[in-house]
């Protein structure tokens, strides 16, 4: 059975479940080799084992936190040189796109980005893709070198499997680009201690009927009763009500969670464009003409400020 490397992401050994996701894409296309980079790269190997990874090749080393995506680029490309690889596969972060770009155009080969899903093909891996504000699905494969393709976060099921998980030692050698960018500073982002926007299985997002910074507060009850995400379209963010870092949209980020619930959001096709590969969508408007509730599963017409407080309490005593 042909090979299939998939990037390690992680934090200090703590890795990140859209990576579990790929391992178990990868096992329905070929044997998993987890490529994990930098400080507790090691520490990563129980972890990616349970979840399918035959192998993981490990390389720490300073160049991967002090310098920007070219080392990692380097490391990649030197275990494809080790493997022969059928695909290697990527998170569709934006670090991750820039890292698949490179490497594909290292390899001589083809990129796909933003996947939600891989099937196995008798001319190699064929990725499924959401495009044109998820109007169409489209089924593509690389048709020259090896497929370099990153995949959304939830995009497949976490699936235990577990392999051999062998560590071994990657030789890398960095090249001459691999320093031309260095990391001068760092500022850790405050935590609130809800998910990861993009990797939340459930998000809860607030728009323009928000009408205010300080009302974001019932949007925000709404997620931490569910555990889930806080996201924002891109009016709440222009007016000043919730960060830039939470928006949801084609200028913001794209989420796929399981349960996406929009609250006061019209449904412009910028935001419709960040999360209509959502498995299930619930919205709340008291508009009945708004453009969303053409895309939605569940749609509830009335005022935010009293449904969402009454659902955040049900959800409470259901819970309790």
């Amino acid at each position: 059975m042909a090979e299939v490397l998939v990037y390690v992401d992680h934090a200090g050994g703590a890795v990140r479940k859209p990576t579990l996701e790929l391992l178990t894409l990868a096992r329905r296309i070929g044997e998993p080799v987890a490529v994990a980079l930098g400080a507790g790269a090691a520490a990563t190997a129980n972890v990616l084992a349970e979840h399918g990874a035959a192998r993981v090749l490990t390389h720490e080393a300073a160049e991967y936190a002090d310098y920007l995506v070219v080392p990692k680029v380097d490391a990649l490309q030197a275990a494809a040189a080790a493997t022969s690889p059928a695909a290697v596969l990527v998170s569709s972060s934006a670090e991750g796109k820039e890292i698949a770009a490179r490497l594909a155009l290292r390899l001589g080969s083809g990129v796909i980005t933003d996947a939600v899903d891989l099937q196995a093909g008798e001319a190699g891996p064929v990725a499924v893709q959401s495009v044109f504000a998820a109007a169409f699905t489209t089924r593509s494969r690389v048709c020259r070198g090896t497929p370099v393709i990153t995949v959304k976060p939830n995009s497949a099921a976490v699936e235990a499997a577990p392999a051999a998980g062998t560590v071994e030692a990657l030789s890398v050698t960095f090249s001459a680009q691999a320093r031309g960018t260095k990391v001068v500073s760092r500022t850790p982002r405050e935590s609130t201690g809800r998910p990861e926007l993009t990797e939340a299985a459930i998000v809860v997002s607030g728009g323009r009927g928000v009408n205010g910074a300080e009302n974001f507060a019932v949007i925000e009850a709404l997620a931490d009763s569910l555990g889930a995400a806080v996201g924002a379209s891109r009016a709440a963010v222009d007016a000043g009500w919730y960060p830039h870092t939470s928006q949801v949209g084609q200028t913001g980020k794209s989420v796929s969670p399981q349960l996406y619930v929009a609250a006061g959001i019209s449904g412009a096709i910028q935001h419709r464009a960040g999360m209509q590969t959502s498995k299930t969508i619930v919205a709340i408007n008291k508009d009945a003409e708004a453009p969303i509730f053409d895309l939605v599963d569940y749609g509830v017409v009335g005022d935010l400020f009293e449904v969402v407080p009454r659902l955040t309490e049900e959800i409470k005593t259901r819970k309790g």
